[in-house]
C-alpha cells in the first residue's frame, strides 16, 4: 500500500467529536486494498499499524482494520450529514458492508447494509 498525503485533512470541528461511525466490510481480508480504494477516490491514507490504515478526507476519518475472519472493520468520525456520501462511496467500490452512525451519547441514528 502506498500512503498518500494528497487528500484533505479532517476539518477541526470533527476532530473532537469522537467515534460516531463504524462498519464491517464483508468477504474482504486486505485492509491495504481497501485503503487503496479510498486513495483512488481522493482521500489521504497512512499506515497506522502493521496491518491497519487510517484514511481521511475533510468530512471523515476512518481506521481500517483487518479481523480474524474474512472482514475488515471500519471505525472513526464522520460529519453526520455526509453519511450517504460514505454509503455511496462504498457502493461504488463494490463491497458488501454494513455501516452504523451514532450520536454522541451512543444512540444509533442510522444504519445501512449492502
Amino acid at each position: 500500500m502506498d500512503t498518500s498525503e494528497d487528500g484533505r485533512k479532517l476539518d477541526p470541528e470533527w476532530v473532537e467529536v469522537g467515534n460516531n461511525i463504524c462498519g464491517v466490510l464483508r468477504d474482504c481480508r486486505d485492509a491495504s486494498a481497501v485503503a487503496n480504494l479510498f486513495v483512488r477516490a481522493g482521500w489521504s491514507a497512512r499506515s497506522s499499524s502493521w496491518r491497519s490504515y487510517e484514511v481521511e478526507t475533510n468530512w471523515c476519518q476512518l481506521e481500517i482494520d483487518p479481523s480474524e475472519d474474512p472482514t475488515v472493520l471500519l471505525n472513526g468520525v464522520i460529519d453526520p450529514q455526509r453519511f450517504d456520501e460514505l454509503d455511496g462511496l462504498l457502493r461504488r467500490f463494490g463491497l458488501g458492508y454494513s455501516l452504523e452512525l451514532y450520536e454522541g451519547d451512543g444512540t444509533l441514528v442510522r444504519e445501512t447494509q449492502v
